[in-house]
């Protein structure tokens, strides 16, 4: 698997990272969520050119000019719920491509008691299509693993993109050892070497999701 990371090099992407990461600046629920769709943007401009293209005809009022388009199907999944903000970053970019969702939680606990779950999937056809695997935060990669592996029902991809805003040393490592092949690439666009007892990375920015959403109630239905 290759890692990509553009939080290494000098561009604007750090300084939305920067207010991710931000204690105070996470308290306004609207920046946190614009500032995942923004590096969702960049990181989508950066992985679109990666994409096959094919010259394509394109008639204007005045004549007829011929454009390189990109030939492959753009299917973009995500992990309900802290993907959500993220994967419309890259909705903006890959306008006409098709959505899947699937819902995968874990009991909170010590790292070696975690048990994560899948309990909602919602997939078009996967077969042949570029696949973007969307997540905010790779922790220890089995929220990753378990949701591939649930979306793959619906098909194996002729190309796996799987795109993070910050991982975890011990989940690149992971997921290195799942998808060991050069065709499966991981963008994120900030790496932090360690996770706490409960699984979450630090220095971080926290949860995601209750950054985007508020906070949830657990084991309530």
């Amino acid at each position: 698997m290759k890692v990509i990371n553009l939080g290494a090099t000098h561009s604007v992407v750090n300084a939305y990272m920067a207010q991710l990461r931000d204690v105070e600046l996470q308290k306004n629920r609207t920046l946190f969520r614009n500032n995942l769709k923004r590096i969702g943007h960049a990181m989508a401009y950066e992985l679109s050119r990666t994409l096959a293209y094919s010259d394509k005809e394109v008639r204007t009022p005045l004549g007829v000019k011929v454009v390189p388009t990109y030939d492959d199907r753009v299917v973009v999944g995500t992990v309900l719920r802290a993907g959500l903000a993220f994967h419309e970053g890259f909705l903006d970019i890959f306008d006409g491509a098709d959505s899947a969702f699937v819902s995968a939680y874990r009991d909170e606990g010590s790292r070696e008691e975690l048990q994560i779950y899948i309990d909602y999937l919602a997939t078009p056809k996967l077969d042949g299509c570029t696949f973007l695997l969307v997540d905010p935060m790779l922790a220890t990669g089995g929220s990753m693993e378990l949701a591939y592996k649930a979306f793959v029902r619906a098909g194996v991809p002729a190309r796996l993109h799987i795109c993070s805003v910050i991982a975890s040393r011990e989940g690149i490592e992971r997921l290195q050892r799942v998808f060991p092949s050069d065709e499966v690439t991981l963008w994120v666009a900030g790496v932090d070497d360690e996770l706490n007892e409960a699984a979450y990375i630090v220095p971080g920015l926290g949860d995601a999701g209750d950054l985007c959403f508020g906070p949830k109630l657990s084991g309530v239905f």
